[in-house]
């Protein structure tokens, strides 16, 4: 049985090939940086392998512990709900195992520096006062996740001058082509569109081609792909969540003595 926890980075998945891609990429980046981490990739949906069957070649390789890293910027339902099922399905049924589910990635100031050199490097000048930035994100059912993606747009706002406004892709309001009509009321002449999405996809492709559309010469940022940042904040995520893990039992162990 091995000892120091397995790390699992756990991504949507995606019918576009490039996202899994992407995923893949950053696992290979975590594997340089941290050489005697056992690293795997796994998806929740669409894309293999599963996290699940993860999880179970762990156990069969003498892993009992790992920590699963969400892939994901905002704690919504696949965070709050959805992997934390999975995860507690595999911990019931391969019963030696302790998984341990990490935080999300957003909105950890590596992120952030990560989508705001995208815009730059698209050719966007931050602090342009004529300029409007739309933020767009993925949207969900959880407003709290929204409300995140908002805060984020002032403060990037308050910070570089340029004019900002939240967007979604689905399931929350405004949309991009509402974003970018408020930017305009409100005084921008140019415009770009920043990519609060981990990897390329359909649903980035979605945004830029509604940005494109409502205006022909918005700058398109990319999104934040394989960046030796984000694989930072996802080792960040990985010791705070093995850290905690190793405390509670710790504590169990105690309780344990006390109680014979």
């Amino acid at each position: 049985m091995t000892g120091r926890a397995a790390l699992v980075v756990a991504a949507h998945g995606s019918r576009d090939d490039r996202s899994p891609a992407t995923v893949r990429d950053l696992a290979g980046v975590l594997r340089r940086l941290a050489p005697d981490l056992v690293v795997r990739e796994a998806f929740l949906d669409l894309s293999e392998p599963r996290v699940d069957e993860v999880l179970t070649g762990l156990h069969e390789q003498g892993h009992r512990r790992a920590v699963v890293v969400p892939l994901l910027l905002a704690c919504a339902y696949h965070a709050r709900v959805d992997l934390p099922a999975i995860v507690a399905g595999a911990t019931s049924r391969l019963r030696s195992s302790q998984v341990t589910v990490a935080g999300v990635l957003g909105p950890e100031a590596g992120i952030q520096q990560v989508a705001l050199d995208r815009l730059t490097e698209a050719g966007a000048d931050l602090g342009d006062p004529e300029l409007g930035v739309v933020l767009a994100a993925v949207g969900t059912s959880s407003a709290p996740a929204n409300t995140a993606v908002a805060a984020l747009a002032r403060d990037w706002q308050r910070r570089y001058g340029c004019l900002v406004s939240p967007a979604f892709a689905s399931a929350a309001r405004p949309d991009v082509p509402s974003a970018l009509r408020t930017l305009r009321a409100g005084g921008a002449r140019r415009f770009a569109l920043a990519s609060w999405f981990l990897a390329p996809g359909l649903l980035p492709e979605r945004v830029a081609r509604l940005a494109r559309n409502a205006e022909p010469g918005v700058l398109v940022a990319a999104p934040l792909g394989a960046d030796v940042r984000v694989a930072d904040v996802v080792l960040r995520r990985y010791a705070d969540a093995a850290a905690d893990a190793d405390a509670d039992a710790a504590a169990d162990a105690d309780a344990d003595a006390d109680a014979q």
